[in-house]
């Protein structure tokens, strides 16, 4: 089972990130990666197979620092492990994704991209997803919205951590049946793929459970548009 973790802070998260894959390493995992947003202005990523530390020697080599980005150990489902495979997976040195899940409808949605122009170097189904989140961001459409209409084209179980260079304050998470926790903290907020809250230091939790919800940290209060909530 896939790991993923998202944070965006007042600091470089770059260690926040690290320390959270190597605090789900417990599921099990064959590469892993982490993008940020440097600068405010770019998309950093680093990417390995194997462990975690291979990883961290990596970012010891070429560090790269944010104040907001994801991270992910993979557990092979679509495609062999591989550097290419990993995630995140990057649109258009745009918008990072990070999945946990399955997209059921991801072949035909891999169709419908290729038609529409888009370019894939993966195996993976998690690769449809943020093409298909740059779709409505081509659009004109805002991250939150952007990622609320796309989920509406998965078909299956997922959670998703997105982050974009045109709004690089924001993280937008969201779910449909794979567990997500959301972590709240003084000038800094966090997201895991957990189902034991010690990954977390100060856990929030909505007030009632839909089975698909999604979320921001500039929302402040709970909104119903179809199907998916927001805070």
């Amino acid at each position: 089972m896939c790991g993923i973790v998202g944070a965006v802070a007042e600091r470089n998260i770059t260690p926040i990130l690290l320390e959270g894959l190597r605090r789900l390493e417990y599921r099990g995992y064959d590469s892993a990666g982490i993008a940020v947003i440097a600068d405010k202005t770019c998309l950093d990523r680093v990417r390995r197979v194997g462990k975690v530390q291979e990883l961290a020697r990596a970012l010891d080599e070429s560090p790269i620092e944010g104040n907001s980005g994801v991270a992910h150990t993979r557990w092979a489902t679509h495609g062999v492990p591989s550097e290419a495979n990993a995630h995140p997976h990057i649109c258009n040195d745009s918008v990072a994704v990070v999945h946990n899940g399955i997209i059921e409808n991801h072949s035909d949605l891999r169709q419908q991209q290729r038609s529409n122009g888009f370019d894939f170097t993966s195996e993976t189904d998690t690769e449809v997803a943020v093409h298909q989140i740059e779709h409505y961001l081509k659009q004109g459409q805002n991250l939150l919205l952007a990622v609320s209409n796309a989920v509406k084209d998965f078909d299956g179980a997922y959670a998703l951590g997105v982050v974009t260079v045109s709004e690089p304050g924001q993280l937008i998470a969201t779910r449909s049946g794979s567990p997500l926790v959301i972590g709240v903290g003084e000038g800094e907020h966090y997201i895991a793929s957990a189902d034991d809250l010690f990954i977390l230091k100060k856990v929030i939790l909505p007030t009632f459970a839909p089975r698909r919800w999604l979320f921001t940290i500039k929302r402040v209060k709970w909104l119903s548009v179809k199907s998916t909530f927001l805070i």
